[in-house]
């Protein structure tokens, strides 16, 4: 019997160094985020991040005393060669969900999450983004730590496993069973109230070395229990106290149009009410690169120059991080998830309403263009599901024409956007929307204007020139008098280097509104968020938009002024009175500017989340 304790202690403890080495293999891995850590820091990540290495083992070694138990009853010789089939498919599991971590850390800011079956429902793409020298690193960092994980438990602890039998089945058997009770305790976390939860590594106010303390095999299954239940996440107050605070937010009345004295009327920036629309959704533009919005002033010298021709919104942020969520803050005007995506759930994203479903319903024709896989994260059926009758993506164009790893550059689209346009009979009124790609990783462009300055502004000084001379040519068709284009990021981009996933800066955008149907240029300095363009846009159609529960209109005299954005896993709240940024898993705040005020921005940004998962859990 003191040969199977042995074996389960054994096999318990040796998972430990096992899974722990990860810790500092991620920190040198990403070395320049970990530049100022001393060694010091290296041992806490390592001695901090034990608790979730603790759990994962508890689950790793839990098989295997079921088959301890097993073989008090039915001894053999092949539990060995069980072992080793577990083992082995522990090695590679583990392995891959470390190797894939490591490397999507530099791209997203966050270990790992459910976030990366969203985006393997299509492989192709999601590999797009990945430069083939990282792809064969990671690959040979997934052999050699597969490998290793074997060899130790195969050489370690398979040889331990007894093939003697036991002469007290029933005392043996109840003794395994309390180990089995005391293995509970780890897999929970600990005997207090709260069980295990990726918080509880956190211990720095430094977020990377929070993050690195992270077991990345725990971060992937915690995610995955939390996907469904969403009415029942974020409850942070009373359902009075929620609408309470709510109400502080919102603005009133919704509509604003038709029933307001003169001098309460929003600011008109059109002179017609039933322009062609066309929306630019620009791939990872960050304000940063962005002259006009107080960003580098060599990278887009020709959004730099059209800003001056419309209304420029210099305050506008981003709700999310990634392409999927921000493409429904935008047309949809709904807030972004910091744990999901709407868009994964057809059946949800369906019932949004949209800009243009509401579009559609005033006799405009709505298409979609989009020059990499359509079926990227469920985009097809989400596109149809908010009212888009035609969509064009790269199936529609020649192989010569797809030759990023995205698929069609965006000089390519952009010409077949002008062509589109110029062969239209504009009877009706058209809404199109159009998502460029060439400044979304790895970057690779026919372009090679500021090669010296990176691979990232680069990219968007390519889809910059394409925009120029996409522009210039649109203004010399008739259409241009009866069009507004509506250029606007569909998130930002940590950039430059020292931007962190989770500070404003990451999340400040560019939106501009130019084209015939403008009345005159202005600057609007407002905090506003990308999901106000919805409501913003359908009043000055003079169409209603009470439906779009999370979008204000900008221009309304009344209008509420804050910015709200969501990261994996927090929020962060801006207002006249500074910036919140509050972490969910660590339950603490990160950013305060100035404590002055920051219990209340806390509050409301909590009410937002709060009503948003109420809202998500009740479609």
């Amino acid at each position: 019997m003191k040969k199977r304790i042995l074996f389960l202690l054994a096999l318990f403890f040796i998972w430990l160094p096992l899974l722990a080495v990860q810790k500092p293999v991620f920190l040198l891995y990403h070395h320049a985020l970990a530049s100022g850590c001393s060694l010091s820091d290296y041992l806490k990540v390592i001695t901090h991040g034990l608790l979730l290495d603790c759990t994962m083992a508890g689950y790793l070694t839990a098989l295997p005393l079921l088959m301890t138990l097993v073989s008090i009853w039915l001894p053999g010789t092949f539990y060995k060669k069980l072992l080793k089939g577990y083992f082995g498919i522990m090695a590679v599991l583990i392995a891959a969900i470390f190797s894939v971590d490591v490397a999507l850390y530099g791209y997203w800011g966050f270990r790992l999450d459910a976030t990366l079956f969203f985006y393997l429902q299509s492989p192709k793409d999601a590999m797009a983004s990945v430069p083939l020298g990282q792809f064969f690193a990671q690959l040979g960092m997934f052999v050699v730590y597969a490998s290793g994980i074997y060899w130790v438990l195969k050489k370690c602890i398979v040889p331990l496993f007894p093939e003697t039998q036991v002469r007290k089945r029933l005392s043996g058997s109840l003794v395994i069973l309390l180990s089995g009770g005391i293995l509970f305790i780890p897999i929970r976390g600990g005997v207090t109230t709260s069980t295990a939860n990726v918080g509880m590594v956190y211990f720095s106010q430094n977020q990377f070395l929070n993050h690195s303390a992270i077991n990345p095999c725990f971060s992937l299954i915690a995610s995955l229990s939390k996907q469904q239940d969403f009415a029942a996440q974020f409850n942070f107050f009373p359902e009075e106290e929620r609408k309470e605070v709510m109400e502080t937010l919102s603005s009133s009345p919704r509509t604003g149009y038709g029933n307001e004295e003169d001098s309460m009327k929003p600011q008109t920036l059109l002179n017609t009410s039933r322009p062609n629309i066309l929306i630019i959704l620009m791939e990872s533009f960050s304000a940063n690169a962005v002259g006009a919005v107080g960003g580098d002033s060599v990278i887009t010298p020709n959004l730099n120059r059209l800003s001056r021709e419309g209304v420029l919104f210099t305050n506008m942020y981003a709700n999310s991080f990634r392409t999927d969520r921000g493409i429904v803050s935008v047309l949809n005007g709904y807030l972004a998830q910091p744990t999901t995506s709407i868009m994964k759930y057809p059946a949800k994203s369906q019932t949004l309403p949209s800009i243009a479903k509401s579009l559609t319903n005033e006799g405009y024709i709505a298409n979609m263009l989009y020059g990499g896989d359509i079926n990227f994260t469920n985009m097809q059926s989400y596109f149809f599901g908010s009212g888009y009758s035609r969509i064009t993506a790269d199936r529609d164009f020649p192989i010569t024409s797809r030759l990023s790893k995205w698929g069609a550059n965006d000089d390519i689209t952009f010409r077949y956007l002008y062509e589109d346009i110029k062969s239209r009979d504009n009877q009706a009124p058209w809404l199109t929307t159009f998502l460029t790609l060439s400044s979304h990783e790895p970057f690779e462009v026919p372009y090679h204007r500021l090669d010296e300055m990176g691979l990232y502004p680069n990219s968007v000084a390519f889809t910059d020139s394409c925009i120029g001379h996409f522009i210039e040519k649109l203004k010399e068709l008739p259409v241009w008098k009866n069009t507004l284009v509506i250029f606007v990021s569909d998130h930002g981009y940590p950039y430059p280097k020292d931007v962190t996933g989770y500070e404003p800066r990451r999340y400040h955008i560019p939106m501009l509104w130019i084209g015939g149907a403008g009345k005159k240029p202005v600057v609007i300095d407002k905090l506003a968020n990308q999901t106000d363009l919805a409501a913003t846009l359908l009043n000055q159609l003079e169409i209603d938009h009470d439906a779009f529960t999370f979008s204000r209109n900008i221009l309304s005299p009344d209008y509420p002024e804050y910015a709200f954005y969501t990261y994996s896993n927090g929020f962060g709240f801006i207002d006249s009175t500074g910036i919140s940024v509050y972490d969910n898993e660590g339950k603490k705040t990160l950013i305060e500017t100035p404590r002055e005020g920051s219990d209340l921005r806390l509050r409301k940004g909590k009410a937002l989340l709060q009503t948003l998962y109420d809202d998500l859990g009740n479609r």
